[in-house]
């Protein structure tokens, strides 16, 4: 690990002025100090945001809940009324990670982890996400946990988290504070970049702009369900996941695992009562999958196969606490 500036931020407001050019803030850590023990990431400044404020949940006026970015996992998954109206949010990230990391991660942290991508990770590989310029070795390599929709010539790699996509089904908005002063909102969906050219930028936050908040609007009721396809049964990335909220007035869906972002596409979810291959069909129509992770196109198609069953069973409670 390379040498670095260590401030601490008393509050909120006061933090971007803190953070000097090629700094990063820290909250939790359990991604970021990884990426600087493997000089993935050599931040020349930490500006540590833990005495900052920003770790109470709050209701909204609309009768939502105000989320803050420094809510630790664990607390956030156990507050009474994410288990109660939220639990698809409470499932996807008691799916997640272990206990301990649970303990540590924070909200928006948790929304700003980089991918897993084992080109991504290796520093002798060739990783335009990594070192633009220098080629996705995943194209014509290793893809199998990889991206099968949104990738670009330039990269394949996926967006990792479970949080996120269970967010994106519920409309989740993301409160930032800017380097200038001036605050904005950004729909959950809006939040994560496809690749493009310039996979390298992972998210639309401008330079020095700090997550505060994220903010759930009111509950939609219904049966929440979170699915998660992984190579062991705990401490593993999805290779595909499913977060749905499924209601008397229609199905909401978002895929995990299958993309360099959340994965939901509106007028997928309008062909729920087709079955399950309508809804993946519509959702994926325009993958290009490899070789080695096509598999991730039946597999998701099963889960929401999964999700309809349960959905379907007698005796599934409403809201479907967790």
């Amino acid at each position: 690990m390379k040498a670095f500036e260590y401030v601490r931020a008393e509050d909120a407001a006061q933090a971007p002025g803190l953070l000097a050019e090629g700094g990063k803030y820290l909250a939790g850590g359990t991604n970021l100090l990884d990426l600087m023990k493997l000089q993935i990431e050599a931040p020349a400044q930490l500006v540590d945001l833990n005495r900052s404020g920003l770790a109470e949940i709050t209701e909204t006026e609309e009768g939502g809940l105000k989320i803050g970015a420094l809510v630790r996992n664990t607390d956030l998954a156990a507050h009474p009324r994410v288990r109660q109206e939220y639990a698809v949010l409470s499932r996807a990230i008691l799916a997640g990670a272990s206990g301990q990391i649970r303990n540590r991660a924070t909200t928006g942290g948790n929304l700003l982890q980089r991918t897993r991508c084992p080109y991504f990770y290796d520093t002798n590989l060739p990783c335009n996400k990594r070192e633009p310029g220098t080629g996705c070795g995943a194209l014509a390599g290793f893809s199998r946990p990889l991206a099968v929709i949104g990738t670009s010539e330039h990269c394949i790699a996926n967006y990792p988290g479970d949080m996120a996509v269970a967010l994106r089904v519920l409309d989740a908005t993301i409160q930032t504070l800017k380097a200038d002063g001036s605050r904005r909102e950004i729909p959950i969906g809006d939040f994560h970049r496809l690749p493009g050219d310039t996979p390298h930028i992972d998210t639309v936050l401008e330079s020095g702009e700090l997550i505060t908040s994220v903010t759930l609007p009111p509950p939609l009721g219904g049966q929440h369900i979170y699915l998660k396809a992984r190579d062991r049964q705990s401490y593993a990335f999805a290779l595909v996941s499913v977060a749905a909220v499924v209601t008397d007035s229609g199905a909401r869906v978002a895929f995990g695992g299958v993309a360099p972002k959340p994965w939901r596409v509106e007028s997928a979810e309008a062909r729920w009562n087709e079955g399950a291959q309508a809804v993946t069909d519509a959702a994926f129509k325009d993958a290009r999958p490899t070789a080695q992770n096509a598999f991730k196109l039946d597999l998701a198609q099963r889960l929401v196969q999964a999700v309809m069953n349960e959905t379907q069973s007698a005796g599934t409670p409403e809201g479907g606490a967790a």
